[in-house]
Order: C-alpha cells, then structure tokens, then sequence
C-alpha cells in the first residue's frame, strides 16, 4: 500500500521540503511536491555564535508553511533534519523547541557525520550505486560535507566548517570581482581544505560528485537553462573549464546582475562566488578535473531513510 511522507531538510542558508509517494517493497518513491526557499539561518552567526531572531523568524515561518503543505499533500509523516547553524549556535536546541512546539513535530539536529551519511544515501538513489572510489562534497550554508564512498558504501567523511553564507560575510562581493578579491578568497578556501581534508581522501578517484545549490546553479547555467529543470541538472557533468567560464560570467557582474541570471534563486547571488571558489579549490585539492552533478542530496536521503521505514 502506498504512503506520502515529506522530508525538510532544515539549513544554514535553504529550507527544502521534498514530499513522495512510496510503495512497501518498490525501489525509489515518486516526488508530489519539491520546494525550497532561501531564509539563510546562518545570517550572522560566525560573528555572534546564536542565531538571529529575524532569520530564526523567518526560518521558522518556512518550516510551519512546509509542514502544512506536506500534511495538506497527504504525507503521514514528515521528517525535520536541521543542519550546521542550528546545531552550532548557542541557541539551537531553543529554536528547535520553539518550532517543534509550532509544527506539533520532533526536530533532528544531526551531526556532521549524519549529515554526510544521509545525503551520500540522497546521491546514491538520485544516480545509482557509484562503482569504484567516489567523493562526493556538499557545499552548505554553514558547512562543506566530503564523503569517501567505494561501491557506494560510506567508508568515511568529514564535515567543515566552510560555508557560503560565512564565506560572503567574510568577503563580501557586491560589484563586479576584482581578480586579485578572487584569489584571496580561493586561497583562504585552498588553505583551510590543505588543513583539514584528511589524507584519506587524497586517492586516486573513479568520481567526483557534487551537490546542493552552487553546484547544481552552475550545471544550469551551463546548460544554458532558461528554468531549472532538475532532470537535466542531475548527472551533468561539469569540467573545470565549464566551471571557469561560469566563474568569469559571475565574476563580471554585480550582485544585481547575477540575481538577474536565470536559474539563480533569490538569494544567492551574493553566495555564488565564494561556492565556485570551494568548487574549483576542491577540484585543485582532489586533483581532478571534472565532477558530476547530482541534483539529489540530504533531503532525498531523509526520504530514503522514510521509505525504508515503510517497508
């Protein structure tokens, strides 16, 4: 017998609600309804350690419209996942009782290492089981996740605290961006990968994945996607010279021009470029010169987890 179950996955920068009907027994689900909404969390929090009380507003109104719309499209369950800001920030596990006691729903603060598990499991139902030595990275608000998988198989991961809401705080790039302004955001990003990416994950690699919204917005411009359409995103292949045309494209333009690009959601046309800079230090960091996109990430793995439940 068929059930709907909605995940939202709850983060630094994006909430995203993802509601599916699966069957008992069936592989994969079928997707009712997809959303997401840029509320950036995070705003801040590098600076102060708690989150702000307009973004946890705001935070919160999105989260309660997402679990209406769920119960309204039918799901009998719905999992909350928040990520790196609420699970830094002082005030937190506050702001999580505060919207449990909004939405009638318990809240999961999960780790860095839930985190990288479940949207491993998002990618792998998204793309399939990901033969031979596969990194996979999920560049967040708040967090960057890096995944070692063999066969599919998580064989470890690590989560930093390199993110792109942080990241445009530090540099923020309102006008056109001064080369010489590039470079020493990519080094700041280069350095902290050197310092903290275990040597484990410096192998020779079969693939390299890449995920969550700076990824997957330079797979649609590259595209030349007038709207998203996530069936093209998922599984297009993005080589480092595809992703420095992007990068001189977003670099010529002012935060109203690149707000002004199709496929670029409202906002994170002020994130953007700190994103391409941790996507072209990973490539350099990695040794490796292409990655493959994957539309599917935590969200879908929260799913996966729900579906498993079910059966």
């Amino acid at each position: 017998m068929t059930a709907r179950v909605a995940a939202i996955d709850l983060g630094t920068n994006t909430v995203r609600l993802l509601v599916a009907e699966v069957t008992p027994h069936a592989a994969g689900w079928r997707t009712v309804l997809a959303e997401q909404r840029v509320t950036r969390l995070g705003e801040g929090f590098r600076t102060t350690g708690e989150l702000g009380d307009a973004a946890a507003a705001r935070t919160a109104a999105a989260v309660i419209d997402y679990v209406a719309r769920a119960r309204s499209a039918g799901a009998t369950r719905v999992a909350i996942a928040a990520t790196s800001a609420v699970r830094d920030a002082s005030n937190g596990r506050v702001f999580v009782r505060d919207l449990e006691q909004a939405t009638g729903i318990g809240v999961r603060i999960i780790s860095g290492e839930e985190e990288a598990c479940l949207t491993l499991a998002g990618i792998v139902a998204g793309l399939g089981r990901l033969p031979g030595v596969v990194v996979a990275f999920d560049i967040g608000g708040g967090s960057t996740e890096y995944i070692l998988a063999r066969d599919g198989a998580l064989v470890t991961a690590v989560s930093l605290r390199l993110g792109v809401v942080p990241l445009a705080e530090r540099f923020p790039l309102p006008n056109a961006v001064e080369p010489s302004r590039y470079t020493e955001l990519r080094a700041a990003v280069q350095a902290q990968l050197v310092r903290e990416l275990p040597p484990t994950l410096a192998t020779r690699l079969d693939m390299l994945v890449g995920t969550a919204g700076t990824v997957t917005t330079l797979a649609a411009l590259d595209l030349g996607l007038a709207e998203y359409d996530p069936a093209r995103v998922q599984g297009h292949v993005l080589t480092r010279v595809a992703i420095e045309r992007q990068r001189r494209r977003l670099n010529a333009l002012d935060v109203a021009g690149r707000a002004a690009l199709p496929c670029l959601e409202p906002g994170r046309a002020d994130l953007i470029v700190g994103g391409v800079a941790i996507v072209e230090a990973t490539l350099d960091q990695l040794g490796i010169e292409q990655l493959t996109v994957s539309d599917w990430s935590l969200r879908e793995g929260l799913v996966a987890e729900l579906a498993a439940r079910q059966v």
